[in-house]
C-alpha cells in the first residue's frame, strides 16, 4: 500500500468514525462527497474490511451504533428507503434473471422456511400458484427426505440468517438428490448461501427485541413476488 493510499483510509476511517450517526444513513457518493474520496475508494475500503460493500458495511456499522444507543426499533420506512436504494444499484436485475430462468425449468417449485420464514414460503407458495406455476410448500423442519420425492424440482429457501440447523440439513438433502437451490437471506457470508445455486442478499439491519428476531420481512415478499411475475411473463409471452 503507498503512503497517499494509506492516508486516504485513515482519513475515511476517521470520518466514519467521528459522524457514524450520519454514515450510517448516507449513500457511498454522498460520503465521497463528505469526504472527497471517489466512490470506488470507499468499496475497497469497505471489502478490505471483509464486507461484501458498502452496503454491508453500513449493515454492521448500524448494529454497532444500536448497541452503543437506547434500544428502540428501526423505523421500518428508513429501512426500506435503504433497502430500494440497494436493489437500484446492485446486480438484483441479474440475480432475479438467473433465479427466474432456474425456475422456468424446474417442473416444481418447493418453498422451504421456518418460524416466520415459513409464513412466508407458504405466502410465496400461494403466490406463485396463483400465477400458473406449479408449487409446494414446507414449514414443518423435520419433513422428511424432500429431495427424494421432488423430481426436477428446485427448492427457494428463506431463512434471516442461513445458519439454521434444520434449515441447513434440508438444504443438503436436496442437493444430494440433485435439486437446485435458491436462499434468500439477509447477507451473503453463511452456511446456506455457500449451499446455494444462486443465494439473493438483502441487507438490512438485523433487529432484536430480547431474543425474538424481529427482522424486517417485507424485502423478503419483494423478493418473492418478483420472482414470481417475472416467471409468469416469461412462461406466457
Amino acid at each position: 500500500m503507498n503512503t497517499t493510499q494509506h492516508n486516504t483510509e485513515q482519513h475515511l476511517y476517521r470520518f466514519i468514525m467521528e459522524n457514524r450517526d450520519k454514515v450510517i444513513f448516507m449513500r457511498v457518493r454522498e460520503l465521497s462527497e463528505a469526504t472527497h474520496v471517489s466512490p470506488a475508494s470507499i468499496v475497497r475500503f469497505t471489502r478490505k474490511l471483509g464486507f461484501d460493500g458498502f452496503s454491508e458495511f453500513k449493515v454492521q456499522l448500524k448494529q454497532e451504533v444500536k448497541t452503543s444507543t437506547r434500544k428502540k426499533t428501526a423505523d421500518t420506512v428508513e429501512v426500506l428507503e435503504e433497502f430500494f436504494e440497494r436493489t437500484l444499484n446492485r446486480d438484483y436485475d441479474q440475480q432475479l434473471d438467473a433465479a427466474v430462468n432456474m425456475i422456468h425449468q424446474a417442473s416444481l417449485v418447493v418453498f422451504f422456511g421456518i418460524g416466520t420464514s415459513g409464513i412466508l414460503a407458504e405466502y410465496g407458495s400461494r403466490y406463485f400458484s396463483n400465477l400458473k406455476k406449479r408449487t409446494f410448500y414446507i414449514k414443518d423442519p423435520f419433513y422428511p427426505n424432500p429431495g427424494e420425492q421432488f423430481e426436477n424440482a428446485v427448492m427457494i429457501i428463506l431463512s434471516v440468517s442461513g445458519e439454521t440447523d434444520h434449515v441447513i440439513l434440508q438444504a443438503q438433502n436436496m442437493r444430494e438428490y440433485g435439486s437446485k437451490i435458491i436462499s434468500i437471506t439477509n447477507t451473503t457470508k453463511n452456511t446456506l448461501s455457500g449451499l446455494s445455486d444462486i443465494n439473493i442478499p438483502y441487507f438490512v439491519t438485523p433487529e432484536m427485541v430480547d431474543r425474538t428476531n424481529i427482522t424486517t420481512q417485507i424485502p423478503v415478499l419483494f423478493l418473492l413476488e418478483s420472482m414470481a411475475k417475472r416467471t409468469y411473463n416469461r412462461e406466457h409471452a
